[in-house]
C-alpha cells in the first residue's frame, strides 16, 4: 500500500518540495547551489515544448472538417480568453486597492537600485508597444521561432500550416500520419522527463529558500497573502462557477490533474506541464482538434494568474513609493496590461519582464520600484503559475462544452474514477488511449 502511495508523482513532488524547503532553511548555501536541478528540468521541458505545440496545433486544425469549424472554435476561445483575463486583471485591481499592502512603506524611488533590474527592462523594451506586439507575432524564420520557443510565432505558423493541410484533404494524409507518430513519440519523451520532476522540485525550492530566506517572505507577507487569496477566490469561485455551467465538478477535475498542479508548484512553471495536460484532456474526452488549438493558445492569451499578479504588483509599487494614481490612471494601466499580458509565456520570470514592459510604457510608476519584488517574486510565481494552469485547463473544458466537442459520458466516468487506465501520470504516455474523432466537433469514441 505504501509503495503504491509513494509511487504517485504528486506525492513524490510534495516530498521533494518539503525536503527542499528544509534543506534551504537549515543549509542555505547548499540549497542555493542546487538551482541547476530545477533549471535542467525546465530546459528539458522547453526542449520538447516547441515541437509538441507545433504538432498538436497542426494536427488539431488539419483534422477539422472545415475552416468554418476552426473559426467557430477560435473565435469562441478568444472571446473566453479575453473575458476571463480581463476579469482577472480587474479582480487583482480591486483586491490591491482594498487591502493596500504597499501603503506605509514610504520608499524613495530615487534611492532604489535600478541597475539590478536593468536586464528585465532591456528585455521589456522589445515588447513595449501594441505595434511591436503584432509584428513579433510573425516569425522571420520558422526555424528561429522553434529554436527560441516563441509561443506566438509558433502558433501563427502552425495555424497556417494546419489550414494548408486541411485544404489539401486526402493528399495531406502522409504528412498528418507522420506528425501524429512524431507527436506520440514526443509524449513518450515527456513521460521520461516527468520522472525527474520530484528532483527538480527539490532543487528549485531549496534554491528559493536558501537564496532569499524566510525574512524576505515576512517583509512582503501582506502582498503575498493578497496574491494567494485572490488566486484562491478566482479558482474556487470564478472557475468553479464556469465548471458547474460546463457540467463537471471542479473538485473532481482538480483531483484528476493533481500531478500537473503539484509539478507546477515545484517548478513555478505552467509551461512544464502543457504536454501532459493536453494528453490528459484528450483522455478525458475532449476532442483532439480542440485540445490542440485551445491549450497552446491559452498559454499566451489566457494567463489568469499572471493577470492578477500584474495589476497587484503595479499598484503595490505605486503605493510603496507614494506615487499618486487616480482611478482613471489605474484603468489605463489595466488597459495596457490587457495587451502586454497576452505576450507572456508560462516560464518563471516572464511575468516580471512583462510587468517591466508595462511600467516602462506608462511612465508614471517608477520601474526601479520593481526591485522591491525581487525577493518574493519567485514565491508569488507558484500562485500565478498554478492559477494559469488550472484556468487554462478549465477554459479548455468550457470551450469544448460550448462547441460540443467533449464526450460528457466518458468525462463523467473518468472524473468519478470508474474509467481510469492506471494510476499515475506516466500511464497516460505509456498506455494507448482510445482514439477520438471529430464529428461536427463532438468528441466520439472511434469505432472498434
Amino acid at each position: 500500500m505504501s509503495k503504491r502511495f509513494f509511487g504517485k508523482l504528486y506525492v513524490q513532488v510534495l516530498i521533494g518540495v518539503a525536503a527542499g524547503g528544509l534543506l534551504g532553511f537549515f543549509y542555505p548555501q547548499l540549497g542555493a547551489d542546487l538551482k541547476p536541478l530545477g533549471d535542467v528540468f525546465i530546459r528539458l521541458i522547453k526542449m520538447v515544448f516547441a515541437p509538441v505545440i507545433f504538432a498538436m496545433v497542426v494536427l488539431g486544425i488539419a483534422k477539422m472538417e472545415s475552416m468554418k469549424e476552426l473559426g467557430r472554435v477560435g473565435v469562441r476561445a478568444l472571446i473566453y480568453f479575453e473575458v476571463l483575463s480581463t476579469f482577472a486583471l480587474l479582480l487583482g485591481l480591486v483586491v490591491v486597492n482594498v487591502f493596500q499592502p504597499g501603503s506605509g512603506m514610504n520608499i524613495d524611488a530615487k534611492a532604489l537600485d535600478a541597475g539590478s533590474i536593468s536586464n528585465y527592462t532591456a528585455a521589456a523594451a522589445k515588447s513595449s508597444g501594441f505595434v511591436e506586439f503584432l509584428l513579433n507575432m510573425v516569425p522571420t524564420s520558422v526555424v528561429e521561432a522553434l529554436a527560441k520557443n516563441d509561443i506566438l510565432q509558433i502558433l501563427v505558423f502552425a495555424t497556417m500550416f494546419g489550414v494548408a493541410l486541411s485544404h489539401m484533404g486526402r493528399r495531406a494524409k502522409p504528412v498528418v500520419d507522420v506528425l501524429e507518430a512524431f507527436s506520440n513519440a514526443m509524449f513518450v519523451v515527456v513521460g521520461m522527463v516527468m520522472r525527474i520532476a520530484p528532483i527538480a522540485a527539490f532543487g528549485a525550492i531549496a534554491f528559493t529558500v536558501g537564496k532569499y530566506g524566510l525574512d524576505s517572505l515576512l517583509s512582503l507577507g501582506q502582498l503575498m497573502a493578497c496574491m494567494y487569496l485572490t488566486c484562491i477566490v478566482f479558482v474556487f469561485v470564478v472557475l468553479n462557477a464556469i465548471a458547474r455551467v460546463s457540467g463537471f465538478s471542479l473538485w473532481k477535475f482538480l483531483r484528476y490533474i493533481k500531478d500537473e498542479i503539484f509539478t507546477v508548484l515545484g517548478t513555478s512553471s505552467s509551461e512544464s506541464v502543457i504536454p501532459q495536460l493536453m494528453r490528459k484532456l484528450e483522455h478525458l474526452g475532449v476532442s483532439k482538434p480542440v485540445v490542440g488549438l485551445v491549450v497552446p493558445a491559452g498559454v499566451t492569451f489566457n494567463p489568469d494568474g499572471q493577470c492578477i499578479y500584474y495589476t497587484m504588483a503595479a499598484i503595490f509599487i505605486a503605493q510603496a513609493t507614494n506615487t499618486p494614481l487616480s482611478m482613471v490612471d489605474q484603468l489605463v494601466i489595466m488597459g495596457v496590461l490587457m495587451v502586454t499580458s497576452k505576450g507572456s509565456a508560462g516560464v518563471t520570470g516572464s511575468g516580471f519582464i512583462t510587468l517591466a514592459a508595462t511600467l516602462a510604457s506608462m511612465g508614471n510608476i517608477p520601474v526601479a520600484g520593481m526591485v522591491l519584488l525581487l525577493g518574493v517574486d519567485r514565491f508569488m510565481s507558484e500562485a500565478r503559475s498554478i492559477t494559469n494552469t488550472i484556468g487554462n485547463a478549465v477554459g479548455t473544458m468550457a470551450i469544448a462544452k460550448w462547441v460540443g466537442a467533449v464526450d460528457s459520458e466518458r468525462m463523467n466516468r473518468i472524473l468519478d474514477g470508474h474509467d481510469v487506465v492506471a494510476t499515475g501520470t506516466q500511464s497516460l504516455y505509456e498506455t494507448p488511449e482510445p482514439e477520438l474523432t471529430v464529428v461536427g466537433l463532438g468528441a466520439q469514441k472511434a469505432s472498434a
